[in-house]
């Protein structure tokens, strides 16, 4: 039996020898706010209430929440609006744990929507009593709204946090200017600025958490919790010899996945992908552990969310974290090499 030390810093006792300890000791703040996370959270994006079943999602958040994943990421209108993503995850409440400072549950607000003030309020009520809580630890605006002025979302997100609903606020598919103006308008009218940016970030996905995130976290502190590190599987290798019947791209609705395949761009990703297998191969990891890996070596990023529909694919995915020590500056510059996209940082190249 092993001591650990999980992730909101207690000491527990763990004779389970699947519990990773780089899992229980790696947490990070969240940006720079005082909320820690651990590096890797749960999504629930396509799997949870549409692609597997309830009993199985239980199974996958009783596993990662049992080997130090204290994040878990649901949204109001996942599974086709119907909600049950949040339905789903009470059981981190109910299941889980009893204790909820040992978990950080977050939800989204807005997906075609208006942000008007009432639509924030009554959205995260909808989403708090799903969830059977009192509060979400945070609550991302999803998409700006253009018919909302910016100094209206920020004080949306400033009153649920003052009611108690949330206790931070973040971001999710905003671009960096917009970010900046909610952050400054809070900070003239004595708001509560957003904490971190949800943004998707993998191979062939660089530019925006490689270059534009890290400047934000050191200027006003938003760090950046990505998601889609395995780039909807393709990174796995899966579609490699075409689409698999019971993959997400032969999904309904994923007509645009299956023809970004099949594109020109997109076989000459596939044929990185099989050069990165070699690597992977070289490490002695997964190709899935290696390109988790190197999301979590990026600077300003908080915590990685994966997609999983299995124990083992979760247990597969968390594994990533034994691979972040190998990830050395020789070995990025070989995979940045092989990918050819190193995104390229102009204002300081000319600064030189």
């Amino acid at each position: 039996m092993n001591l650990f030390v999980n992730v909101t810093g207690g000491l527990v006792w763990c004779n389970d020898p699947s519990v990773d300890l780089l899992i229980w000791l790696f947490c990070r703040n969240l940006g720079k706010s005082g909320l820690r996370v651990s590096c890797l959270g749960l999504g629930t994006w396509v799997t949870f209430g549409s692609q597997i079943s309830d009993e199985m999602a239980e199974s996958v958040m009783t596993v990662a929440y049992d080997s130090g994943v204290n994040l878990f990421d649901t949204v109001e209108v996942y599974a086709s609006g119907s909600n049950t993503t949040e339905i789903t995850c009470v059981c981190v409440c109910v299941c889980v744990s009893t204790r909820r400072s040992s978990y950080v549950v977050t939800t989204k607000l807005y997906w075609g929507g208006q942000m008007a003030i009432c639509v924030c309020v009554a959205g995260l009520r909808g989403s708090l009593s799903r969830l059977q809580l009192d509060y979400v630890d945070i609550v991302f605006a999803n998409r700006t709204d253009v018919n909302a002025p910016m100094e209206e979302i920020v004080r949306a997100m400033t009153f649920v946090i003052e009611q108690g609903m949330a206790m931070y606020w973040g971001t999710s598919r905003w671009n960096v200017v917009e970010i900046m103006e909610a952050y400054s308008i809070a900070r003239q009218f004595n708001l509560i600025p957003p904490v971190c940016e949800q943004a998707e970030y993998h191979y062939f996905q660089r530019d925006k958490v490689e270059l534009h995130l890290p400047e934000l976290y050191h200027k006003i502190g938003v760090g950046a919790m990505t998601w889609s590190p395995l780039a909807c599987g393709l990174l796995t290798g899966k579609y490699n010899e075409g689409v698999p019947e019971s993959s997400r791209a032969a999904m309904k609705g994923y007509a645009w996945l299956k023809e970004r395949l099949c594109s020109d761009e997109g076989k000459k990703q596939l044929s990185k992908i099989k050069e990165l297998h070699l690597l992977a191969d070289r490490l002695n990891c997964t190709a899935a552990q290696l390109a988790i890996a190197w999301c979590l070596r990026s600077e300003g990023v908080s915590s990685v969310l994966l997609g999983v529909s299995n124990t083992e694919q979760l247990l597969e995915n968390l594994g990533s974290v034994r691979v972040l020590s190998q990830l050395t500056p020789p070995l990025i510059a070989e995979m940045d090499a092989l990918l050819g996209n190193k995104p390229r940082n102009v204002k300081k190249e000319a600064r030189r």
